[in-house]
């Protein structure tokens, strides 16, 4: 006998994460051979494919800044709310960045101009704002923690440009020196008692913003890792940390690793995973690609937002259900592809996204804060995070699961202890009832319209 708890999120009622009290009831599957409608989710168990190593979200100054303003009763709901294993999302994959970004209060580095030897080298900003939050987060989450970090531009007299914003490319003569400032960051970090687990080796590697960036080729960026990063890092006996290399959107993540592999001998040995981000559509068919020719390297979505629109309400659950389905179907799409952690970006946005630089709009996060008034809000975007991170745990599997309606999403895990766990999204504005199918037996059960459903099969 199966038993199974319901958690549902939905549209009409503004319900989010709610435990139901509807009892579910796997029946024996008396006709087999019966076909099936498009009503029907089927779980292979013995399929079984990635191993997930985690979820969660970007420590941005920005985030860290407005965490600072909060009294210390809002700071604990929010350390709660993102690392609390049994009530908050169990965040334990999540990523830093390595001085300024275009969500920091304004360009910095670690060292003063033309340091070549990186002598005055020093992280004295982070320890103002960033360092603080991400101590209370290790707090709460503990040695469960993986986190990795990535630059968006090298400091701007390393670079051709003479500048951090605006693209540029770093300039040879600075490969090495900018390896020796990734070694520098962990060590610094290090002595505050953070470790790392990894990082990228560039935030958004083919894309000239207005903000903090820089370009690399395939080349370029293979380069650097395998002549002069992995290096360094071995040099310092920090070759444990893990490489990864992309970070950037869905399009070209087949295309560009290839290439990098290809043109760089070696490299694809240095390398443990691609990261990507969702800006540019679906591309799915690219992460099977990346399995497929390089089933080893472990596929991370690194980064994914929505943004603000001048004048758009960035709170409140009707204004925000459709984030909450677009992140869901994200989410559940890419798992289906072979992903193995979900690292969201800002956690904690002000009333007008923010703050940020050099950017014309704000950006959405799961946790939004007022710190006139110290009100801390978890969006719809939360709960939808929440749907998978609370009941997914590290070393799940994804297992076999298909659905035969592009209108109901599903994926399905197997938990270390053996839970069974199916996230069911339901696009369609009416109820639906659906059969939840393991190949001898199914359980019926009921879709509000527009609603989000966990299933954990005991």
């Amino acid at each position: 006998m199966k038993t199974v708890e319901v958690y549902q999120s939905k549209l009409n009622g503004n319900e989010f994460l709610e435990k139901q009290s509807m009892k579910v009831e796997f029946l024996s599957d008396s006709d087999p051979n019966n076909p099936l409608s498009e009503k029907t989710v089927s779980v292979f168990p013995e399929r079984r494919y990635q191993e997930i190593l985690g979820f969660g979200g970007s420590f941005t100054e920005a985030s860290a800044y407005n965490y600072s303003l909060m009294s210390e009763n809002s700071k604990k709901k929010i350390i709660d709310a993102y690392f609390g294993s049994e009530n908050g999302l169990g965040y334990n994959f999540c990523r830093t960045t390595i001085h300024s970004s275009d969500f920091s209060l304004d360009n910095f580095t670690y060292v003063e101009e033309n340091d070549t030897e990186l002598k005055t080298f020093d992280i004295g900003r982070d320890r103002k704002y960033t360092i603080p939050f991400i101590k209370d987060a290790l707090k709460c989450s503990g040695k469960n923690m993986y986190l990795y970090a990535s630059p968006w531009s090298p400091p701007g007299w390393m670079k051709d440009t003479g500048k951090m914003i605006e693209g540029g490319r770093l300039l040879d003569e600075y490969y090495g020196t900018w390896a020796d400032y990734f070694v520098k960051y962990f060590e610094h970090y290090k002595e505050e008692g953070i470790d790392f687990f990894g990082m990228s080796v560039q935030n958004e590697a083919k894309a000239w913003q207005t903000w903090e960036s820089c370009l690399y080729s395939a080349e370029e960026e293979g380069i650097f890792v395998h002549n002069y990063l992995k290096p360094a890092l071995k040099k310092a006996g920090l070759d444990h940390l893990n490489i990864m290399i992309w970070d950037h959107n869905k399009e070209r993540v087949y295309e560009r690793p290839r290439d990098t592999f290809n043109k760089v001998p070696g490299v694809i040995d240095d390398v443990w995973g691609i990261a990507f981000h969702w800006y540019s559509g679906d591309h799915l068919e690219s992460l099977d690609m990346v399995h497929e020719c390089y089933p080893d390297k472990k596929l991370i979505l690194s980064e994914f937002c929505l943004g603000v629109e001048i004048g758009e309400s960035i709170t409140g659950p009707h204004s925000s259900w459709l984030g909450a389905e677009i992140y869901a179907g994200e989410i559940i799409k890419d798992f289906n592809h072979y992903m193995s952690a979900v690292v969201d970006w800002n956690m904690i946005v002000d009333e007008n996204g923010g703050p940020f630089h050099h950017r014309s709009v704000g950006c959405k996060a799961p946790v939004v804060v007022d710190p006139k008034t110290d009100t801390v809000s978890l969006e719809p975007i939360y709960y939808a995070i929440a749907h998978f991170s609370r009941f997914v745990k590290r070393g799940a599997v994804r297992i076999g699961c298909s659905t035969l309606s592009e209108q109901v999403k599903a994926v399905a895990f197997s938990n270390p202890d053996g839970d069974i766990i199916v996230v069911v999204l339901n696009l369609m504005m009416r109820e639906e009832n659906l059969d939840i199918r393991f190949e001898s037996s199914a359980a019926n059960v009921t879709l509000p319209a527009h609603s989000l459903t966990t299933y954990v099969i005991k």
